[in-house]
């Protein structure tokens, strides 16, 4: 119960940044995905069930407040958080190269998933100007933060596991 409460707080926290400081601090238009962030760390760092339900829930913020069709965004990040689920074996809680690796890769899918459903398949041919102009920027701005978001996700992560452990230790 502690650890969804916490992570009820953590997705609340990172979606008000995003869609208000953030937005303040946009440069060109364009802001950090904090929400992709916190999808992908939990992915990899509890495996792809909880990436999964933490991606529907950040998904359907953003479809909810941001979405012309619900449920669109939810799915997007869905697959986020499944996908880096698969990386759990792989990951060391010190080792920074694999999730901001992680985050990147995510970040370019998320934002080629938006453009294809939602621009491509209306008629805007227009990949590289999307590219340069949207991709990049945000993949950059996404990985700058991540640089401190993902140690403080990792403490909190860390910091429960270790109040689950104690506690499963007084019933054995």
């Amino acid at each position: 119960m502690r650890r969804k409460i916490s992570v009820a707080v953590i997705i609340i926290i990172c979606f008000l940044l995003q869609s208000t400081l953030f937005r303040a601090l946009s440069f060109a238009n364009i802001a950090p995905n904090l929400l992709l962030v916190v999808t992908a760390a939990f992915g990899f760092m509890r495996g792809k069930k909880e990436g999964l339900f933490i991606g529907f829930f950040c998904g359907m913020l953003m479809d909810i407040f941001f979405g012309g069709i619900l449920g669109f965004y939810a799915l997007e990040y869905m697959y986020i958080g499944y996908f880096n689920g698969f990386f759990r074996k792989q990951f060391f809680p010190d080792d920074i190269k694999l999730p901001l690796f992680l985050i990147g890769i995510s970040d370019i899918l998320y934002n080629l998933g938006v453009y294809v459903l939602r621009f491509f398949f209306r008629g805007n041919f227009q990949i590289g100007y999307f590219m340069i102009h949207i991709i990049i920027p945000e993949l950059v701005y996404t990985l700058l933060v991540t640089i401190v978001l993902y140690f403080i996700i990792l403490k909190i992560n860390q910091r429960l596991e270790y109040i689950e452990k104690r506690s499963a230790k007084k019933f054995v």
